[in-house]
């Protein structure tokens, strides 16, 4: 009797562990995705009065060139700044540009930064699809949902900072988990 009582007990003990391990296996990989993608987004990255949160880049679809890179920078400073340069591995990519869209007519264009974006101080310089953004180009290999991938940044004062950028979907609007989902 006492034998069966102690079993029972531990069988008892031990369903927690079990449920949890069950959940754990089969954890839904779109959430698992999600919170990936949401801790990116929750990270910052400091350098000088330069403040760069929410980084995140787009997933490449099959044999495509080039990827986007996105961030939002903000100068708590009292001089203005520039994002200068921009690069990733030469694994990664053969070069990063800094770019910019924008609407000339009915016609939206894309065009190098040459000059670098400003980053004025007391302002805060969103990088987004749609309107300045960084672009891989002669991607070497995909950028995949889920990974992410290392660029540096340099800025005119501030100086140079690496930042990992998440990599969401090929649609991906912003580096927040509500705007990754697929189908968008």
């Amino acid at each position: 009797m006492k034998t069966t009582t102690l079993i029972a007990a531990l069988g008892l003990a031990l369903l927690p562990a079990a449920a949890a391990l069950a959940d754990h296996e089969h954890a839904d990989p779109k959430m698992e995705h999600a919170e990936h993608m949401a801790a990116h987004a929750a990270a910052s990255y400091e350098i000088g009065a330069l403040r760069i949160e929410t980084p995140f880049a787009r997933a490449s679809l099959p044999n495509q060139p080039v990827g986007g890179g996105f961030f939002t920078v903000t100068n708590t400073g009292t001089g203005d700044d520039r994002l200068i340069a921009a690069g990733t591995s030469p694994e990664q990519a053969d070069r990063t540009e800094i770019h910019e869209m924008s609407m000339d007519g009915q016609v939206m264009k894309m065009r190098q930064l040459a000059d670098g974006l400003p980053i004025p101080a007391g302002a805060t310089v969103e990088l987004k699809p749609g309107g300045y953004h960084l672009m891989m180009m002669g991607l070497k290999q995909p950028l995949v949902e889920g990974e992410t991938v290392t660029v540096w940044l340099t800025f005119e004062k501030a100086g140079t900072i690496e930042i990992p950028l998440a990599i969401g979907a090929p649609n991906a609007k912003d580096g927040g988990q509500g705007h990754m989902t697929h189908g968008n």
